[in-house]
């Protein structure tokens, strides 16, 4: 049995295309398209490119983005007034808070500064809530909505399903187990304190995975047929057939993006699976537009 692979750049072209419209009534309404601003407040390579991989999607959308650059040796007390400059400012509709922040300055803190009308991450403690509260929170973590929007995507029938999700972090994991159990899943948070989590995988008819760590899961894990969602991005060493790491003309190990599924042996035994790259990813970007549409939508009536 060979797995159909979840295109998530499909699904992330059908969420671009759907946010055309709204996009063009906040222009015609004031003026201007939504507006995200991205606080970069570190030298950090990864993060850097990662800016202007928002800025490229965020162009092509139609939407406007402001990276607000500040240097590595700002304190909490500069970042936390930039923030607070950013949520007063009516023409910014989204703040995102890129990462890592520097020595010393605490990330949820930080994070708890932006407006919950302005998060467009959805990770503060206001709009974390209102998943626990079933209100259908307009902006959910961008990754645990590209899951679940996955889930969905692939054509699983979530109320009443069996589901698992490895991995409990507050702004993947959980999140993911709130909206599945909102859909009337029947969810099990599997974490590093579960005694036996193939026990509880080879049993799940939708399995999310978000743990970080590259190949945890593999096909003797999964159940038969089941939808499986591989959310891990992991940077691994290319192998030769004899387990040593292949070199590239620099004398440098070569790298490949993974998830935290073993895609080789998965794929035989999945139903559905999405692929990594190709799967969370793009999903993900597409859900930061929405929710910055939603934010923008809300604040101009």
């Amino acid at each position: 049995m060979s797995a159909k692979l979840i295109d998530g750049e499909a699904l992330a072209a059908q969420i671009r295309a759907d946010l055309a419209k709204d996009i063009e009534a906040i222009k015609a309404k004031t003026g201007s398209p939504p507006k995200l601003a991205s606080l970069l407040v570190t030298s950090n390579p990864g993060a850097r490119i990662y800016s202007r991989s928002q800025a490229k999607s965020c162009q092509e959308a139609g939407i406007a983005y402001d990276l607000v650059e500040l240097p590595d040796d700002t304190t909490a007390d500069a970042l936390a007034a930039k923030i607070d400059e950013l949520g007063a400012d009516p023409s910014v509709n989204g703040i995102l808070l890129q990462m890592p922040l520097p020595e010393g300055v605490n990330a949820r803190d930080m994070a708890e500064r932006i407006p919950p009308e302005k998060d467009v991450e959805g990770i503060t403690a206001a709009n974390l809530g209102k998943l626990l509260f079933y209100e259908g929170a307009e902006l959910i973590p961008c990754t645990a909505a590209a899951a679940y929007e996955l889930i969905k995507f692939a054509g699983c029938e979530i109320k009443g399903a069996e589901c698992v999700v490895v991995g409990h972090s507050p702004i993947v994991g959980k999140p993911v187990v709130c909206l599945i159990v909102n859909d009337l899943g029947t969810c099990t948070c599997c974490h590093i304190g579960t005694r036996d989590t193939k026990a509880h995988t080879s049993k799940a008819e939708i399995l999310v995975v978000a743990a970080g760590v590259p190949g945890l899961i593999t096909g003797e894990h999964i159940m038969p047929g089941a939808t499986v969602i591989d959310v891990g991005i992991n940077r691994v060493p290319v192998l030769d057939e004899n387990g040593e790491p292949v070199l590239n003309e620099k004398g440098r190990k070569k790298m490949k993006t993974v998830g935290d599924v073993d895609f080789d042996s998965a794929v035989e035994v999945a139903g559905a699976i999405t692929p990594v790259p190709g799967g969370v990813g793009p999903v993900t970007v597409a859900i930061l537009l929405r929710n910055t549409v939603r934010a923008a939508l809300a604040q101009t009536g």
